[in-house]
């Protein structure tokens, strides 16, 4: 009985990792044939927006894009560049866009009195807008209710 059993998970196991095999032979990266080791060059970005209206939506629940550049903005444990501006002690002297009540909550929904860890690196979820053009191809188009 148990030479059967330990027969049918040898077979399993090699027809596992024939169908893998047969699997990443067809699978393409984004990166195309650069290697992993190789230095990729990402596209030159011409120019980011400057600090202005905020910027349209695309969904429901999209995280707003950052409206200007954010280079050397460094966020730490220890120190974040974005609530320099952003913090709700900062945004009015600042002339920013106050961070979300949603991002003092934890994952529970209980109020916090600072930045929930798991909303405090801005860079997760927000990304400054660019004129880079798509990496692939698509025909998406935003939700009908977001369109003014």
């Amino acid at each position: 009985m148990k030479m059967q059993a330990m027969l049918k998970m040898v077979l399993l196991g090699a027809v596992l990792v024939a169908a893998t095999q047969a699997l990443a032979s067809h699978v393409q990266s984004l990166r195309g044939d650069t290697d992993l080791t190789d230095e990729a060059t990402a596209p030159e970005v011409q120019y980011y927006n400057k600090d202005g209206q905020p910027i349209d939506r695309n969904y429901v629940q999209q995280p707003p894009l950052i409206p200007h550049k954010i280079d050397g903005y460094r966020i730490t444990i220890k120190h974040n560049k974005c609530l320099s501006c952003h913090s709700w002690k900062n945004y009015k002297s600042k002339n920013a866009t106050k961070i979300s009540q949603t991002h003092f909550e934890s994952r529970d929904g209980f109020v916090l009195a600072n930045v929930s860890a798991r909303r405090y690196f801005c860079t997760q979820c927000h990304v400054p807008q660019t004129n880079a053009k798509p990496l692939v191809e698509n025909e998406f188009k935003p939700v009908e209710v977001l369109r003014h």
